[in-house]
């Protein structure tokens, strides 16, 4: 068990790390397929994902995180039931597509950078709101 707080901290991580393995793998690819119109295509691809899902997902975690009665939580209760079937899916389903070379190359480039700065993204906003909270909790204390 661990203090409820720590439960936004633990999401950026996850989040982070995991948009940085994506990213990753986005940007090795990308090596042969560098031009504007990928590069345009790949923010493209981190827009839509930024403000249609993660965007609203660190909002509603954030809130059931600290909407907590308890103080002590489970440390896996950063993400609810549903949140990890969605990313059981998404990795499961990414790495399937990947080994049996679904899709061309070029789309793994463009549509893993973006996926991967959008994810790295919503780690961030974890971070900024664990942060927030820290700060926002200190200033009370004084």
């Amino acid at each position: 068990m661990i203090q409820k707080k720590y439960l936004l901290l633990i999401g950026g991580l996850v989040w982070g790390i995991a948009g940085f393995n994506i990213l990753r793998i986005g940007i090795e690819t990308y090596a042969h397929y560098i031009t504007i119109l990928n590069i345009l295509l790949s923010i493209i691809v981190y827009g839509l994902f930024q403000y249609f899902v993660f965007q609203k997902m660190v909002k509603k975690h954030t809130e059931r995180i600290i909407g907590y009665e308890q103080e002590k939580q489970l440390f896996i209760k950063f993400f609810d039931m549903k949140a990890f079937g969605i990313m059981a899916f998404m990795m499961t389903f990414g790495i399937g597509a990947r080994v049996l070379h679904v899709f061309p190359d070029i789309f793994i480039a463009v549509f893993y950078t973006g996926l991967g700065v959008s994810l790295c993204h919503a780690g961030l906003l974890f971070l900024r709101n664990y942060i927030r909270r820290e700060v926002y909790r200190k200033v009370e204390e004084i």
